[in-house]
């Protein structure tokens, strides 16, 4: 079991939901590690009859803050803290729901990439139908060049390969249409590259353009995109989760109540099913440590389940992983 470092002072409901949901996660058999204000976290552990540990952490970096200036002004924030203990094998993973961008500059210059790394990318799983769908970058990387994105298709191959236990692994490139030659010059220049991946990596299937809609056909296990792309298709198909839900509670209000028993609980199981919150975070991938990033807005429910992906990607040792692979594709 790894040891997961929490930024407890990082997102909207911080720290509260964040301690309760380190609360959660612990009572669920995950071994957590609080980094922040001793003087805030210790009576609402006390509180919970929690005895988990806390390591102290003077400041705390806002969330609209300037990423590397706030590094640099604020180098004992509970998130250089936390990263500074996977760095010094204190801790196995870091996660956080503060600031992307503090995140990523801590983990970045605090752990360090895996050699060959051009631009980590945040990778999220996407509990799509009929299967999970690996999605990167995530909102790493608003601008990409076609280098990126064919790295960024190694990097998701090694994720699915490691979460969805899958020996080949099908990738799709996000574009506005299937056929080849649509979209921008990026994914017109990366197509060319992704093919030529496809040929030479037998664990990657190269499956062309594919779009939005495909989150519900199957038709890859990866898609790659930059991360502006890639961000909004997640949070679109966060919101329209959440609208089909609210507008089938608002039609079942006007039901005979022996008429909705059983529409509530098909409802429920198909909420549950798509439930972002528990799929957790997202991986900072290509770092020499595991970092999740959690969305700012996560419950105590989503933080529980930031640390079980955190704890998995450790456990796995997904950073090893990354690295033997991106070795490999070096010298075939």
């Amino acid at each position: 079991m790894a040891r997961v470092a929490l930024d407890a002072m990082g997102g909207d409901h911080a720290p509260s939901e964040v301690v309760a949901g380190a609360i959660k996660a612990v009572n669920e058999g995950h071994d957590v590690v609080l980094v922040g204000d001793q003087a805030a976290l210790k009576p609402m552990l006390d509180d919970a009859g929690s005895a988990i540990s806390v390591v102290h952490a003077s400041q705390a970096i806002e969330m609209g803050a300037h990423p590397t200036r706030a590094l640099r002004e604020n180098q004992d924030a509970s998130v250089v803290v936390a990263a500074r203990l996977v760095r010094d094998g204190e801790a196995d993973a870091l996660v956080s729901a503060g600031s992307t961008g503090a995140t990523m500059a801590a983990a970045v210059f605090t752990i360090g990439r895996v050699p060959g790394v051009q631009r980590p990318p945040i990778a999220s799983i996407i509990p799509a139908s009929p299967s999970p769908v690996v999605m990167l970058d995530s909102g790493a990387n608003p601008d990409c060049k076609p280098q990126h994105l064919a790295q960024f298709a190694v990097l998701g191959s090694v994720m699915a390969e490691t979460y969805l236990d899958l020996d080949q692994v099908r990738v799709g490139l996000l574009n506005i249409g299937s056929e080849k030659g649509k979209g921008r010059e990026l994914e017109k220049e990366s197509w060319n590259l992704l093919a030529d991946l496809g040929e030479v990596d037998d664990r990657i299937e190269f499956v062309g353009n594919v779009e939005g809609r495909d989150l519900a056909t199957g038709a890859a296990d990866v898609m790659v995109a930059d991360g502006y792309t890639g961000n909004m298709v997640i949070k679109t198909a966060e919101g329209v989760i959440s609208m089909f839900v609210n507008a089938a509670k608002e039609t079942m209000d006007t039901w005979d109540a022996a008429d909705v028993s059983g529409a509530m609980k098909l409802l429920g199981s198909v909420g549950e099913r798509y439930n972002h919150e528990a799929s957790g975070g997202g991986h900072l991938l290509g770092l020499k440590g595991v970092v999740v990033i959690a969305h700012g807005s996560s419950s105590a429910n989503a933080i529980a389940a930031s640390i079980a992906l955190a704890d998995r990607g450790a456990s796995s040792d997904l950073p090893a992983r990354v690295a033997r692979r991106l070795a490999q594709d070096i010298h075939s």
